[in-house]
């Protein structure tokens, strides 16, 4: 069984890798929503830095001779964190409009897939459902990368995962198929 501080770890590593993800698909696709993403992900980051600071301080106290440990896991945070730092600043770019480019516009042109967000209606058939049971890749073309529940983010879900109404489900997949995947998603299609 994990630790209370590998989980939050592994957990910081998972966010600073879905930021990277995000801040580049925003740049690349001049996605304000996208980027706006990253950046409220980076505040996440530091509140989970507070809590793994403060469990190591508890750990270091409880146990003394984990204090080199718990020096080198800092370490390893404060790298991580820097790499989400560089991300919100590419998502920055986005978000004040500096992001038009033409090498950018040229590499979007030469890509076809996209990311989009959409948030689980009430209505949804999605609602209440798993991955699996709706076959949500296959029948929208858009496969999910991450649901953002509340503040909580469900990375990588697999078919056993179930959407609730009010998540907001971070997608990629071909860019003719993000209407259709939006209108499932907000209650608009009942049926694929």
């Amino acid at each position: 069984m994990k630790s209370k501080l590998e989980v939050m770890f592994l957990e910081l590593k998972d966010t600073s890798e879905m930021m990277v993800d995000l801040a580049y698909s925003s740049l690349l696709y001049d996605n304000v929503e996208i980027a706006e993403e990253v950046i409220a992900l980076n505040d996440r980051m530091e509140e989970l830095s507070e809590r793994i600071q403060d469990e190591i301080a508890h750990v270091s106290r409880a146990m003394p001779d984990e204090v080199a440990r718990a020096v080198v896991t800092i370490r390893l945070m404060d790298s991580i964190l820097e790499i989400a730092a560089a991300a919100k600043s590419i998502a920055d770019v986005v978000v004040r409009g500096l992001a038009e480019h033409p090498v950018l516009a040229m590499s979007i042109r030469e890509s076809d897939t996209t990311l989009c967000l959409a948030k689980v209606a009430p209505d949804s058939i999605l609602s209440g459902k798993s991955l699996g049971d709706m076959s949500l890749a296959t029948n929208t073309g858009m496969f999910i990368l991450a649901i953002r529940r509340e503040d909580e983010y469900i990375f990588g879900p697999d078919c056993n995962s179930y959407l609730e109404q009010g998540d907001i489900l971070i997608a990629k997949g071909p860019e003719d198929a993000v209407a259709f995947f939006k209108d499932v998603a907000d209650g608009t299609r009942q049926e694929f």
